[in-house]
């Protein structure tokens, strides 16, 4: 499973990053040309363990980033600020959106993780 996670993700990851450039405010996130380069990056990642990877690196891969964007989304809840909860990480510029979808992120990268086995 965390082969195929890596896989769907990592086109999302890529179409996101590229989309962002031309449409900085889709969905609502706030997506910035650093928000969208690291969107790319995590998409190029991703791919290669979905594709190229071992099972073993896909399902760590999935583990990690699983629990860095569950943990990005619900720090971003807990300490954005005004209405739209905003949440500056360096050059990030993170909105409730932004929150809701990284929890999402999250959830779905760990549970390709965890119900992978690799024996």
């Amino acid at each position: 499973m965390a082969k195929t996670v890596c896989k769907i993700l990592g086109v999302v990851f890529l179409l996101v990053g590229v989309a962002g450039f031309a449409s900085p405010a889709l969905l609502g996130a706030h997506l910035s040309p650093p928000h969208n380069v690291v969107h790319i990056v995590s998409g190029v990642i991703a791919l290669y363990f979905g594709f190229a990877g071992a099972l073993s690196g896909a399902k760590a891969f999935s583990l990690v980033f699983g629990v860095v964007y569950l943990a990005l989304g619900i720090c971003g809840m807990a300490f954005g600020t005004g209405v739209e909860r905003m949440w500056m990480v360096g050059p990030l510029h993170l909105g409730q959106v932004d929150h809701g979808i990284h929890i999402l992120l999250g959830v779905v990268f760990l549970a390709g993780g965890l119900f992978t086995k690799t024996s």
